[in-house]
């Protein structure tokens, strides 16, 4: 039997071949650890704290958002991180006041939920005297895209006594070129009936950073749905409302909507030239003039539902943009709170 010969360029072939085999697969599997990589470095997680007590949110290895279980008898969320690395609301009291702003207002902390009068008792403020909000359970996780966070909490008097509960939720999502913070809350009497007084102090609240905010003098500006600016602004009922400004030289801004499941939507606006950007539902009097109501009365074993979303975003306020992010916004149904 004869032994066929295998032609030199045969074994040329053959080892180029194989090389370029090995080759692809090296490439292809640099490529698929590259996208790993990649994906990995953009998910969004979320880490617990001690010091103080809540939760980091993270987009990969950039911090997006804190949350403090109690800040001066409060909880409340700082920093707040925009698409382009800003930190979007005042750092005073956490700091020392930056440019641009003042030492006013220590209650005004970065982004809150409260009010000033509820059963008579002053939970927007924090001097010696007011109420206090208490976590009283809290867990985190992610979800799909988001990162969750869901505490409940009791609003202690000052004496101790507990007036009201709440559960809140907050869903954390980046977008890339804007990021969103879906913020619910159920306010809920377990004990007795509560009574929202009608005030203007109320109830949630963002205090934008300083070179932001109207008075800056930066470029400043408050828009609101009827395309009503600054002081016209103020009180008045919109499903949403925006306050842009420049932060380290780059327009960027804030937009809270309404939900239409929402008490009291569209919602009135405590929203101010030096930086407070507040819904609130429950105000009535300093808005509009007249004489002073008697608030809300939510009878026990009830509750009333707020539900606002934050869009975090760079460049100046577009209007369409908004108003399409309203109308998205209002078709989705909010997610099912428990009673704390």
């Amino acid at each position: 039997m004869t032994q066929r010969k295998v032609r030199p360029f045969m074994k040329l072939t053959f080892r180029y071949f194989a090389m370029l085999t090995v080759c692809m697969l090296l490439s292809w599997c640099q490529e698929i650890q590259s996208q790993d990589a990649v994906a990995t470095s953009s998910k969004i997680r979320i880490e617990a704290t001690t010091e103080p007590e809540g939760w980091k949110v993270f987009r990969g290895d950039e911090m997006i958002a804190g949350y403090i279980a109690s800040q001066d008898g409060r909880p409340v969320i700082y920093p707040v991180v925009g698409p382009g690395g800003q930190r979007m609301t005042r750092d005073y009291p956490f700091t020392e006041k930056g440019q641009f702003e003042k030492a006013d207002h220590v209650h005004h902390k970065s982004m809150w939920m409260t009010h000033g009068e509820v059963n008579g008792i002053d939970f927007w403020s924090n001097e010696e005297g007011c109420g206090t909000i208490v976590q009283t359970a809290g867990e985190a996780s992610v979800d799909g895209d988001a990162a969750v966070i869901l505490t409940q909490n009791d609003w202690l008097s000052p004496d101790g006594e507990r007036v009201m509960s709440d559960t809140r939720r907050f869903a954390f999502y980046d977008e890339g070129g804007r990021r969103l913070i879906d913020c619910d809350f159920l306010l809920h009497a377990p004990d007795a009936s509560v009574n929202f007084g009608d005030t203007k102090e109320g109830s949630f609240g963002i205090r934008v950073a300083g070179s932001m905010k109207v008075e800056a003098d930066q470029g400043g500006i408050i828009i609101n749905a009827a395309d009503e600016t600054n002081l016209d602004a103020w009180g008045k009922k919109s499903p949403w409302v925006d306050y842009s400004g420049p932060i380290d030289g780059k327009t960027v801004g804030i937009t809270i909507h309404d939900h239409p499941s929402s008490f009291g939507y569209p919602t009135r606006w405590h929203v101010r030239t030096y930086g407070l950007f507040a819904a609130n539902p429950f105000g009535y009097y300093d808005f509009e003039g007249g004489e002073k109501t008697r608030g809300i009365n939510l009878p026990k074993g009830n509750s009333i539902r707020l539900n606002y979303r934050v869009v975090l975003h760079e460049g100046g306020l577009k209007a369409d943009v908004a108003k399409k992010d309203n109308e998205d916004f209002a078709s989705q149904p909010r997610p099912e709170l428990s009673t704390p």
